[in-house]
Formats: C-alpha cells, sequence, structure tokens
C-alpha cells in the first residue's frame, strides 16, 4: 500500500514540475495567488511534513478516531476555500524559474524519507490530530492533487 502511495505522490510532483512554465498564471475568480504560489506551497507542505514525521518518536504515536479526517480521507479531496494553511508553509518570496529544481529534488528527498520512516512515527495535522505515516501519505498526496486542480483551473481560466 505505502509503495502505491509513494508512487503516486511521486507522479504528483512530476505533474506539478509540468506547471513551471506557467507559473505567473493568475485567474483571481479561481485563486488569489498564482501559479508559482501553489507549486511552492504544495513542495514546502510536503518538505515539513515529511520532515516532521522522521523526527517524531513513533512510541507517542496513539490512534484517535476524527470525524474530518475520516470524511476527506473516503472523499479523497479537500474542499476549496474551507481551511487556512499555516504560515509555515504559505510562500513568502518570489521564486524564479532558478529555484525549482533545488525546491523538487528537497521535496523528493524528504518523501524518500518519509518512506524509510517507522510506520508509527506521524507528525500532528492542525484538523486531523496526530498522523501516521500511512496518513502522512494519503494527506500528502489529497492535499497536492488538490492544488493541481486548482493550478489547472487557473490554467484553463
Amino acid at each position: 500500500m505505502l509503495h502505491l502511495t509513494m508512487r503516486k505522490i511521486q507522479g504528483l510532483l512530476n505533474t506539478l514540475e509540468t506547471f513551471i512554465d506557467k507559473d505567473q498564471a493568475l485567474d483571481p475568480k479561481i485563486s488569489t495567488v498564482n501559479v508559482s504560489w501553489h507549486i511552492e506551497h504544495s513542495l514546502l507542505v510536503i518538505t515539513q511534513i515529511a520532515k516532521a514525521v522522521t523526527s517524531s518518536d513513533p512510541s507517542e504515536y496513539a490512534y484517535s478516531f476524527n470525524f474530518k479526517k475520516l470524511l476527506v480521507f473516503s472523499l479523497g479531496k479537500f474542499p476549496r476555500g474551507k481551511a487556512k494553511a499555516p504560515a509555515s508553509v504559505i510562500p513568502t518570496t518570489t521564486i524564479s524559474k532558478s529555484d525549482y529544481p533545488a525546491l523538487f529534488e528537497e521535496a523528493k528527498t524528504a518523501l524518500s524519507n518519509l518512506a524509510l520512516a517507522k510506520p508509527n512515527q506521524y507528525f500532528i495535522h492542525p484538523i486531523f490530530g496526530k498522523l501516521n505515516v500511512k496518513g502522512t501519505f494519503t494527506m500528502l498526496t489529497i492535499h497536492t492533487a488538490h492544488h493541481i486542480k486548482i493550478i489547472e483551473d487557473i490554467i484553463k481560466g
């Protein structure tokens, strides 16, 4: 299962890379920020969450039921415009096309490290609570796909 999820998130990263040439596209009816922001945000989320998981103590993980997590994970998507990203994963500077390779490489390395984590290493999501490695991969997949859909809508608009 984890292997399949890892391949899916890697495929999503590949898809994100295809949008670099359109990184300045903006459609205010879809999003108040441009494609570049969505790409960088997605990469920051992957990198920071993977690092948090790999530095956690698996003995401190305990499953707890969370209805919102069950709903989002079952549907496989986030509702648009309902959540606010934590400040730590909001891009604060304008990046250039030359910055992308390093950002993508960092995200890919972080995912590789995440795949090597112990099953009950975790991070605390602000809405879903503690997510172990499996839950983290699921959340990252849904989150990245969510931003890819927004990017596609911006580009269409």
